[in-house]
């Protein structure tokens, strides 16, 4: 089982607290749904994405970056569907003035009933909402959400009827008001990758099957934006397009979901906080799609999505852009569209799950509560803290000294300020895995004391034997080989 719900402010507290989240524009009052990463938030997430482009680019010799432009031609927003499908359906309550996306409420309902044992009423429900998603049946959600006695955060079910609500936003491009035209922040970073399909192909002489993968920030005018980091206006996504034979594509949406569950899993993040979960209605261009689905403090949450986008999105940039967008084989002797299987990951919801996932709160002997971030030490913004025990005797200059051979290797931290047990709860808090701390006797025998984040084990090593057992403990080459 995963942390209890009255975890999460905890969790939202602590990130802003220890420097990882801050809400954006804070001292004009923020803005909602806007959040700025801090000075650990910064590192930590740059550690996942470059912990999913060394799986993903680094160790598949077929699959090659890229990064594409946020502003794009507006026609490819209209190829894509995104013009005339990107929407949610909304609903609004009446006497609260509050606004939601009808499927999510659904969605929560069926969750509770899941909870309370009531698996038949869950998948009746489930079916329900599927059909009515499918169909683009408004009043038959509307009508579920009444059925099923469903209320708003203030308890009252006074409903407005579901609408559709689109998510892009438009902004304008050109140099004047009369002569500018009418453009869209991308709402996804997929495009980018197709329009640049054979630009890349190309290039790179890549055959079939070969992926592009990507990460960049997207946007979306998101109708409730809410849990904190788990549904933002802006975001940053990991996507990889990964181009298949035509009638091979179910057989590598197989293939990358088993790949993908992998990789989460290297992070030591146990199996059972983790569960796929087929799509009830499919995207207009998916032949099969799933999510891998987290249990976050507040259930069972989308973090990653694998779909078979068959060969939609170049049959359509090549029907509106008029190019042809096909690839020559030579082993079949024919040219075709190539099918599409795309993984797609947040990076700023796989933030959020490593954070619920690493913070704990241990009683000690002393009755004490030692908040300790059991990050992946892969991942942790800060790998080594040099403690010297005293800020005189020689001590702060020898800490100094392995301080600035380490930090050419890992993102190291000095800290001399308070008593040593309150630095390593600091060190704790922040997530460091290993500190080292500096005493009179490493001036005599140049031996040091580490500590281990998650035991408080503390044994005595060499100082020239630092370097080899925090990279032993990291081990990332062999997290990577297991995927």
């Amino acid at each position: 089982m995963n942390k209890p719900a009255d975890i999460f402010p905890k969790v939202i507290s602590h990130a802003k607290e220890y420097g990882y989240v801050f809400p954006s524009s804070e001292i004009y009052d923020g803005l909602g749904a806007i959040y700025d990463y801090g000075q650990y938030g910064v590192e930590l997430k740059n550690n996942i994405k470059a912990y999913w482009w060394k799986a993903m680019v680094q160790m598949n010799e077929n699959i090659v970056g890229l990064d594409s432009a946020i502003f794009m031609a507006p026609k490819i927003w209209k190829a894509s569907g995104h013009v005339d499908n990107f929407s949610d359906p909304l609903i609004d309550n009446k006497d609260s003035k509050r606004r939601y996306r009808a499927d999510v409420l659904l969605e929560d309902k069926i969750q509770q009933y899941q909870k309370k044992g009531k698996t038949d009423k869950a998948a009746e429900l489930e079916t329900a909402m599927g059909k009515c998603l499918t169909e683009n049946d408004l009043a038959g959600l509307k009508n579920l959400i009444l059925e099923h006695e469903i209320v708003d955060e203030t308890g009252s079910k006074n409903w407005t009827d579901v609408r559709q609500f689109n998510l892009m936003f438009s902004t304008q491009m050109g140099a004047l008001a009369e002569g500018s035209e009418e453009t869209y922040l991308r709402p996804e970073t997929a495009q980018g990758i197709f329009v640049n399909f054979l630009n890349v192909q190309k290039t790179s002489r890549q055959k079939i099957p070969f992926g592009i993968a990507q990460i960049g920030k997207a946007f979306r005018n998101e109708i409730v934006a809410r849990q904190f980091l788990f549904r933002m206006r802006e975001f940053e996504q990991m996507e990889m397009q990964y181009f298949v034979r035509p009638n091979a594509e179910i057989e590598w949406y197989n293939y990358w979901k088993e790949k993908r569950m992998n990789w989460h899993l290297s992070l030591g993040i146990p199996a059972e906080n983790y569960r796929f979960h087929d799509h009830a209605k499919l995207a207009h261009y998916a032949n099969a799609a799933c999510d891998i689905e987290y249990e976050f403090p507040f259930g069972f949450k989308e973090v990653e999505g694998i779909h078979s986008r068959t060969d939609f999105d170049l049959s359509r940039h090549q029907e509106f852009s008029g190019k042809k967008l096909q690839y020559f084989d030579p082993e079949l002797n024919q040219n075709y569209v190539p099918f599409v299987v795309e993984t797609s990951i947040g990076a700023d919801r796989m933030f959020l799950l490593i954070l619920c996932n690493a913070y704990t709160e241990e009683v000690l002997e002393d009755q004490s509560t030692r908040v300790v971030l059991k990050l992946p030490p892969v991942l942790a913004p800060i790998k080594v803290a040099l403690l010297p025990l005293m800020k005189k005797d020689g001590l702060p200059e020898k800490a100094r000294a392995i301080f600035d051979d380490l930090r050419f290797q890992f993102h190291c931290q000095y800290d001399e300020k308070d008593a040593i047990g309150k630095r390593y709860r600091r060190q704790d808090a922040i997530g460091t895995p290993y500190c080292i701390t500096i005493d009179h006797q490493s001036l005599e025998d140049d031996t040091v004391t580490i500590r281990f984040r998650d035991t408080m084990e503390q044994k005595r090593i060499p100082i020239n034997g630092i370097l080899a057992i925090v990279k032993e403990e990291l081990n990332e080459e062999k997290m990577l080989r297991g995927i």
